[in-house]
């Protein structure tokens, strides 16, 4: 899944993007130029699938491809295309009614909840400055609890360390989905009466706060596509300077990525943490400002 379902937001996306600018010619209320749409935007989905899996591996993603052989590249790039036909088919088996909601909004939901389940409770072992961690921030927190003997250094350690995911982190996402719930639920309840009919009335719901995850996609889709763009370029071209204004990389020892420490990328990226929103205020001003504007 390392594609994830920006191949299939991404065609999405300019397929609407053709049909606003009149480059194609639909009628969505003829339903046969409904699903020729829809047909197409999958098959396009299907081509930047393949040509990420191309790319994924030909700009040395997962090593070059004389180092890991030309039998273990192809098997990586089936196993990418393989895994985004898996997302195609599932978006196409919600979009026909099996399931609850859109097929985009569920995906991103999964992956949100496996962000934060893994990052709360990840066995995997990582080295830092401090020595080896568990990954996870609630079994690092019982961890440094049991193996220190400073308890107030334990604590403070899992609460800000820098080089994986903290308790302070945990916290944070928890409070902000409480309160995105509760402020979802303030609503207002009108009544609204018929001009012409007497005694002829209508319930209308005001919601006082707006969430829909529309915005949040197109967004996700364009920072996805900025990442993806950039890691492919900086591994090739490493050192360029019009590269490394679009995003400059570097590989980090746990899970096995990499992470944007400059350029456009590391702008568009949030900051670990508050302290680090201080000691860079640059990147905090400017992200918060994208993500509030787009």
């Amino acid at each position: 899944m390392e594609l994830g379902i920006s191949p299939l937001i991404t065609s999405s996306m300019l397929m609407q993007f053709f049909v606003g600018a009149k480059l194609i010619s639909v009628n969505r209320h003829i339903p046969e130029d409904q699903e020729l749409l829809n047909t197409a935007e999958k098959l396009f989905g299907l081509l930047m699938t393949v040509g990420e899996a191309f790319a994924y591996v030909l700009s040395g993603m997962y090593g070059q491809v004389w180092d890991i052989g030309i039998i273990n590249a192809t098997l990586i790039i089936l196993q990418l295309v393989i895994a985004g036909v898996i997302v195609l088919l599932l978006d196409e088996m919600l979009q026909k009614g099996y399931g609850l909601g859109s097929g985009i909004s569920l995906f991103i939901a999964t992956n949100i909840c496996e962000n934060i389940v893994w990052r709360a409770l990840s066995p995997i072992t990582i080295k830092s400055d401090h020595g080896t961690q568990f990954e996870g921030a609630l079994i690092s927190l019982f961890h440094l609890l049991a193996t220190k003997s400073s308890k107030s250094d334990a604590l403070y350690q899992a609460f800000n360390r820098q080089d994986a995911p903290n308790v302070t982190n945990l916290l944070g996402t928890i409070m902000t989905v409480l309160v995105v719930i509760y402020f979802q639920g303030f609503k207002i309840h009108m009544t609204l009466r018929h001009r012409k009919i007497r005694g002829v009335f209508y319930p209308y719901t005001i919601k006082l706060f707006y969430t829909s995850t529309f915005p949040i996609i197109l967004q996700a889709a364009f920072i996805s596509n900025i990442y993806f763009f950039s890691q492919v370029l900086h591994r090739k071209f490493k050192g360029n300077w019009f590269i490394e204004l679009i995003g400059k990389w570097r590989d980090v020892d746990f899970g096995a990525r990499a992470v944007p420490i400059g350029g456009l990328a590391y702008y568009m990226s949030p900051p670990k943490d508050f302290s680090h929103f201080i000691a860079d205020p640059i990147h905090g001003v400017f992200y918060t400002t994208f993500i509030m504007t787009s």
